[in-house]
């Protein structure tokens, strides 16, 4: 799959009576800020300090505007002598198109990616694709499965693809510090905005929690959008809520407790 249109239209054939289907791309996007739902950072809460805290499993279910539910996905740290394995999936019940989307990063202890994996499927169609980032080099090299061949760019000497960005965005408000807008790699190249709009409080499976609530911007090659995030405030500001704007309306994606 090409992700630079990963936000082009999908024309299902068999709609849902009376509820509008998203496109494929709706989940393709919806993906990508899963992974991105640690970027907004600018909390007012005090700094804590450790980071990730401990190997962590996080669990999110996805929703449709109705409150339905669409299918899951998940957030996992692990770390393994000198380097973080982080992984992220994505599982989603469409009838007469299933998705499901892998995501696997080696990080070092710094967060700087080693490698980046991606491998999808979507209806009958499937992709993989792998980054290798050389940190001494500056560059990096990514190939796509299937006969997609591969090409090489440029990257900065601590580059981040879009899941070791997650866990040192969360790192750095640990600190104290917002992590500073920058580009991230997930394919193509994206860059991320934060803007912290205040503590709210919203209820997740049925408990209410006092949040910090921030909008992230994303531009990408062939998109520019936004959406919110809200934070618990917790040691390790765990991503409660994500509300994402798509064509059928909000999808939610919720901690599932």
């Amino acid at each position: 799959m090409n992700l630079s249109r990963h936000l082009t239209r999908f024309a299902f054939a068999r709609p849902v009576r009376g509820r509008r289907r998203p496109r494929s791309g709706d989940f393709r996007f919806a993906t990508l800020v899963l992974i991105s739902i640690a970027a907004g950072m600018a909390a007012p809460a005090a700094a804590q300090t450790g980071f990730p805290f401990q190997d962590e499993t996080l669990h999110y279910t996805v929703n449709w505007p109705s409150g339905l539910s669409l299918g899951e996905a998940s957030l996992l740290a692990h770390r393994t002598g000198d380097h973080w394995d982080l992984e992220m999936t994505l599982e989603a019940a469409i009838p007469g198109f299933p998705i499901m989307d892998r995501f696997h990063s080696v990080a070092g202890s710094d967060l700087c990616s080693q490698e980046f994996s991606r491998a999808f499927s979507h209806g009958n169609k499937k992709t993989t694709e792998k980054t290798t980032f050389d940190s001494k080099q500056g560059t990096a090299s990514r190939a796509t499965g299937n006969g997609g061949g591969s090409t090489e760019f440029t990257v900065p000497p601590c580059a981040h693809d879009a899941l070791a960005f997650l866990y040192y965005a969360r790192r750095e408000m640990g600190q104290g510090r917002v992590a500073p807008a920058q580009q991230i790699f997930f394919g193509p190249v994206y860059s991320l905005r934060m803007e912290y709009l205040g503590a709210k409080t919203i209820t997740v499976a049925e408990v209410p929690a006092v949040t910090d609530r921030v909008a992230v911007s994303v531009k990408g090659p062939a998109s520019n959008t936004s959406f919110e995030i809200f934070f618990a405030r917790d040691a390790a500001r765990t991503p409660l809520l994500v509300k994402i704007p798509l064509s059928v309306g909000t999808i939610s994606l919720e901690l599932a407790r």
